[in-house]
């Protein structure tokens, strides 16, 4: 009875997180499944062009880090009362766009490079098109899906701010499945390109976003602070660019991991459905978890403690049953929409198992970064998401993928 009463408190107090967030998380968790199914359509590209896993992944986490601190900096500013909806020039909304962008379209370049590089040096050196063209289809993929990411998140703090909900507990989620549906059939359309159009107009398309990003970028970073304070767009780029840049070689790990099972993952297309929504269901979790913590210290709720303090306590047992039912779904889900390559206990074991083993990295992995931060005198909505996100990344496909080969010995 004790127990019972003890449940039905814990649920009631925290009614608010559960509906927002397991909306979130659901909804999130039902395009990261059609992202899945279209990776599947596609798989023949992913066999052809060596590396292409990996820019999928390492966009994909891109895309969460960058965005979902964005968010997380929106949330921040909305508990602070700073937050007005205006795209007026130096306005919270506006520098965040400028900055989100300009760093998605950066760190692009850099993807495009090293995963060209490790694709073809580890995996095939046949590959049908050059570095050039490896680094069009990241960049053009960049664009597009950031455009789509960054109009969400625009849409998600205008409801947010008019009906008042608290975005931290559905930013990440919608986020990271907006960078997924966004950025997957992107970079196939980016990839059919390269394959099927004359090269001279891959080349020229390329320098059209190489100073597109250059002028971007230059304009932003060369304005002058006002009152000895640092222009809010330029502060994310010179802030966020240095963790950012560790997130992608991070990212390109998590990616590389992944693309040793291209051939299984291809002939077991249940486990390929399942995949974006497993890792970034795990995404979606530290987001949700850093970015509360992180809003918690700025508001001086939560303190830096050598082991996470009593305040950490509720939030972690909330983080485990999110888990548990997301997790449940999108095993259940990819099963029934998938080709039935496998038994349904499997694909269910294989899921929770890897799920709960990423909320307990998640529960503590999202406490200390967010501390640590503090410690440095780094702002925690900037620094924290990222540096959970891609670690994250790396841990939940090192999980799934141990366990996919156990699956299938």
């Amino acid at each position: 009875m004790g127990s019972e009463k003890v449940a039905n408190g814990f649920f009631v107090r925290n009614r608010t997180v559960f509906s927002l967030s397991l909306t979130a998380l659901m909804f999130a968790a039902t395009f990261d499944l059609f992202a899945g199914l279209v990776m599947v359509s596609m798989s023949d590209y992913l066999m052809i062009i060596p590396g292409l896993m990996i820019l999928i992944y390492s966009a994909n986490g891109l895309r969460g880090n960058v965005f979902g601190a964005m968010g997380s900096r929106i949330g921040t500013a909305m508990h602070l009362g700073i937050f007005s909806i205006s795209f007026k020039k130096g306005s919270v909304l506006r520098s965040n766009v400028e900055g989100a962008m300009a760093l998605t379209m950066i760190t692009s370049i850099v993807v495009g490079i090293v995963g060209w590089i490790i694709g073809v040096a580890f995996f095939s050196d046949q590959s049908p098109i050059d570095i050039y063209m490896f680094i069009f289809i990241s960049m053009m993929g960049a664009l597009l899906a950031g455009l789509m990411v960054v109009v969400i998140n625009m849409a998600i703090a205008y409801v947010g701010f008019k009906r008042e909900w608290d975005v931290d507990n559905i930013t990440a989620p919608l986020i990271a499945a907006a960078g997924d549906v966004a950025t997957v059939p992107t970079i196939f359309l980016a990839a059919w390109m390269c394959l099927n159009m004359d090269s001279a107009a891959i080349y020229a398309a390329l320098a059209g976003l190489l100073i597109l990003t250059l002028i971007m970028t230059s304009t932003i970073l060369m304005r002058k602070s006002k009152r000895r304070k640092k222009d809010e767009a330029k502060r994310i780029i010179t802030e966020s660019l240095p963790v950012l840049t560790v997130c992608i070689f991070i990212g390109i790990l998590a990616g590389t991991i992944v693309e040793t099972q291209t051939a299984n993952l291809v002939a077991y297309p249940v486990l390929l459905v399942l995949l974006p929504a497993f890792l970034n269901q795990g995404n979606a979790l530290s987001g949700i978890l850093t970015s509360r913590f992180s809003t918690m210290m700025h508001m001086g709720t939560l303190g830096v403690k050598k082991y996470p303090p009593i305040e950490t306590y509720n939030n972690f047992a909330v983080n485990y049953v999110l888990g548990i039912i997301t997790f449940a779904y999108v095993g259940v889900a990819a099963f029934l929409v998938a080709p039935q390559t496998m038994p349904f206990h499997e694909v269910l074991l294989l899921v929770l198992t890897a799920g709960m083993l990423s909320a307990t990295v998640i529960n503590l992995l999202s406490y200390y970064v967010a501390s640590a931060a503090v410690r440095f005198g780094l702002d925690p909505d900037d620094q924290s998401i990222p540096v959970t996100s891609s670690t994250m990344d790396v841990v939940n496909a090192s999980i799934i993928i141990s366990l996919i080969r156990l699956t299938l010995l």
